[in-house]
Parts: C-alpha cells; structure tokens; sequence
C-alpha cells in the first residue's frame, strides 16, 4: 500500500513539508511524490538501509547511564526536512548579521565596555555571568573573532515565523551528523539526488580548515592544526574524532601538548616536538590550562592561556567566548545588532523573561504554568522546565529556584514548534516537532553559514525535546533551489 498524505494531519501546527492534508509546499512537492509513490515495504526496506548504513559508517554518539557510557547508533529519520531557497537566504543573512554583533560584544566587553557604559548591557549581568572570564581582559584575537563557531538552534512557530532560540558559543556540537546525515540520506534515497536540486553540505570540512588556518600567528607557512578532545569518553568524541579526519589534522588531547620555554605550544610526536598553531578546542573554558583554571584539570595544557594571550597560539573557540553563550544575555542580542551594526535585526528572538527584573520574574512566578523556564547556562535541554507538562511539585521547585538566584533563570513562551512528517516504530508516519541548529564560521574577513543545518526531531509522540541525549532523533534538512528545478 502506498502512502495517502491526504491522512497526514497537524493540526494546529505549522508543518514543514505540507500547507495542509495532501498539499505539500513547493520546496517538498517532489520529495513527497516520490515517498507517495512507494509502498509501506518499500519503505521500510529504505529504513532499514539507513540502520545498517550507520551500522556500518560507525555514526555514534554517547549518553551517560547509571554512571556508564554508552555508545548509541545515531537516531536517524529517514523523511527529510526540506526549506526553499529563497527563505533559506534570508536566514543566511540574519546569521550572518548574529554572529557579527555578538563578536563585536564579546570584543568590547574584554575591552572598554562601551555597551555597559552606554547603558544597553546591564552592569550587574555582566558581573554575576557565569563565562566571564577575567583573563581575557584587553586580549584581541585575530580578526576581533572569538566566536569562530556559532550553533544557533532555530525553531518556527505556528503561524510560520523563524525564530532564534539561542546561540551556542563556547564548544557547538553536532556538525558531523548533519553531514553524515546526507551521506545516509543519499544510500537511502540516491534516485533524488538526480532529479532534485538539493544544496550540498559536504563542503563544511574544507571550510572549516580554512578558517581554522587563517587564524594561525604564522601567516604564510602551512599551519599545523589540532582538535583538542577531552577524550574518548566524552559524549561529542565521534564528532570530535570525525573533525580531524576530514580536515586531514591532528586529534590531539592536552596530555599530548606543552607550552615550551617560548611560550609556543608543541605537540609531542615520536620525531620530537613539533609546533602547533591553532587549536580546535572541544574542551571546555575551566579545564583548558591547570596554571590559571582548574588546578587539577587533566584535560588541559599548562600555560595554554599564556601562550594564546601572547599570540602564540590560536585558540578556536576563544576563552571567554561563553559570555555570550548565556540565555540571559541572548536576550539582548537584538540591542546588541542595533548598537554594534545600526541594523534592525533580521531574525527575531522567541520573547524572553528575564527574572532578575522585578517585573519579568512577578510574570514568570505567576505563569509558572505557562512558561519554558530555562536556567542561564544549561545546555542539552537539561535543568528546564516546560511549564504545560511539569507537575506542581516541579513548578513549586522552580519557583524556589527563581527567587533564590533570579539573574540564572529565564523564560519564554512555550511555542507551538514545527512539525514534520517522521516514521514511528511501528512504521507508521506521524507528526513531530522539531528545530533547526545551522552552523556558522567567522574570520577576520568573511561569515560562512552551512546550507541548511542539523535538524533534530522528538521521536517520542507530543514531546518539545529534540535533544539526542534525551531521546531526540535527527533529519537531513534539504535547501531546495527551486528555480534550478
């Protein structure tokens, strides 16, 4: 039997392949004609296909189980997430223009503090952020770039608007499974790949090095490059380990480094030392240098903050970064486009609460029920609360929680997220929410931002969570040019 979309239904929210029952929206006619014209075995056969093609592609990622690691074949959506062209444009821009401001802040907040002086960035949230890092004051990377490597999450509400959820600015993950992603989708769907005009992804390793080369201090020679990994343990090692094996660079840990007597930092290599120039690091801020964090971090690399603070070395993501990875903050980045560019912002926030004002937090205290609550600097969906969907127990622990420490907790509307259609268990095809997490990289001279991104979708029926590590799953995401078509 053959898919009849007219059955497909999401009432009540904006879907992304369909405008109604049966009626698919141009970038994903072609798409759905093709999935309607196989069969319900058929199309498990390309469901299976995608399983053993991770299988065999060793696509992983790690969850933390009573104490364990466990490594997980990556959930993987077999329908993909398709976007025109021309909205994709758009969006590309407003990136672009995020990712700007948001440098110039961290910039100036490590510098003269013009924005807090001029009264746009409140004093008081700058002294209790939790990713100031007073070591970086007066430090200038090349370029003024600190955020090499944003991971904006996106999501779109019911009446079809695209808005920015946040922005990941200290160690963005998941770039890997957007590209892997494609490779499984073109296994499972090659005939597509001939007949749509569907944007490649695959170039983001090639971008990704050159970015990381332009940043090294020895411009003109041929840079040596490292990702700095925690480990294998480390829940992102397969996207840690992916990286450097498609850009052809080291994968290094901190016990493989040292900062000389130059202040240069080598690589032990068994021809002897030998200097490495930029350093992708996938190791958080307070574990990256014992000599001026964490004194008994094993991940890091003594005198690694000495040496990039002299220029030596280059550091991707920039300490210090992570002031504006902080979901209090986000809600100035609009101010922050105003002040820094002069420009409206292209891309709205979702509207935001900020409870360490008096006004914002009696709001949030009294719509508990109503609200996403978000803690300042969590991530992976952890230490929120979805207002609609927690029990009075959990509303009564959040609102503790809030008046104890206001400045660490925010909230926004629980938005009604996009859906898009996804096979079940059973085999069946339903509705699922889901969001859209591009990947955008910053140089002294130019913004790239990847064509389309990871989209991540909740497997579980009604659930808002898309996190992996909670049970999420992912889509390809497809920029179509339909004018190519």
């Amino acid at each position: 039997m053959a898919i009849d979309w007219s059955d497909y239904r999401c009432k009540g929210f904006h879907d992304e392949l369909f405008v109604g029952p049966g009626a698919a929206r141009p970038a994903a006619q072609h798409l759905v004609d093709y999935l309607g014209s196989l069969n319900t075995t058929e199309l498990a056969e390309r469901r299976l296909a995608a399983e053993l093609a991770i299988k065999v592609m060793g696509i992983t990622f790690t969850v933390y189980s009573e104490g364990r690691n466990v490594d997980r074949s990556w959930p993987f959506d077999i329908i993909p997430r398709t976007i025109a062209k021309t909205e994709w444009q758009r969006t590309d821009a407003g990136l672009q223009q995020r990712v700007r401001a948001l440098n110039h802040f961290i910039q100036d907040i490590y510098g003269k503090q013009q924005i807090v002086k001029d009264g746009i960035f409140p004093a008081e949230l700058l002294a209790e952020s939790a990713n100031f890092r007073k070591q970086c004051i007066g430090m200038k990377p090349r370029g003024g770039i600190w955020a090499h490597i944003c991971g904006s999450d996106l999501v779109r509400d019911v009446d079809g608007t695209l808005y920015v959820l946040e922005d990941n600015l200290r160690v963005p993950s998941g770039v890997s499974y957007m590209v892997e992603n494609r490779q499984v989708t073109k296994r499972v769907f090659p005939e597509l790949f001939q007949t749509s005009t569907i944007l490649p992804v695959d170039d983001y390793p090639a971008q990704l090095y050159d970015m990381l080369a332009s940043m090294s201090p020895r411009l003109g020679d041929t840079p040596t490059i490292a990702v700095m990994t925690p480990g294998i343990f480390n829940s992102a090692y397969f996207e840690h380990s992916w990286l450097a094996q498609q850009m052809g660079v080291e994968l290094v840990e901190g016990q493989d480094l040292f900062v000389g007597d130059d202040d240069c930092v080598y690589m032990r290599t068994v021809y002897g030392p030998r200097r490495v120039d930029v350093i992708y690091r996938r190791v958080d801020d307070l574990f990256l240098d014992p000599e001026v964090f964490h004194p008994d971090s094993i991940l890091g690399v003594r005198g690694l903050m000495r040496a990039w603070l002299k220029g030596k070395v280059a550091l991707v993501n920039a300490p210090g970064a992570g002031v504006a990875d902080d979901k209090v903050v986000y809600a100035f980045v609009p101010k922050m486009i105003r002040y820094y560019l002069g420009e409206d912002a292209i891309l709205p926030n979702v509207p935001s609460y900020l409870c360490m004002f008096d006004d914002d937090r009696k709001y949030v205290l009294d719509h508990l029920d109503e609200l996403v609550v978000k803690p300042a600097n969590e991530s992976g969906g952890y230490g929120m609360m979805i207002g609609p969907r927690a029990s009075k127990k959990e509303r009564e622990t959040f609102r503790k929680l809030i008046t104890a420490n206001p400045r660490n907790y925010m909230a926004q509307p629980t938005l009604s997220l996009s859906t898009a259609p996804t096979m079940t268990d059973a085999g069946d095809i339903e509705p699922r929410h889901l969001d859209l997490r591009p990947f955008i990289l910053s140089r002294a001279d130019s913004v790239y931002v990847t064509t389309g991104g990871l989209t991540r979708v909740a497997m579980t029926k009604g659930s808002l969570v898309v996190n992996s590590s909670q049970g999420g799953g992912a889509k390809d995401t497809w920029i179509v040019d339909l004018e190519a078509a």
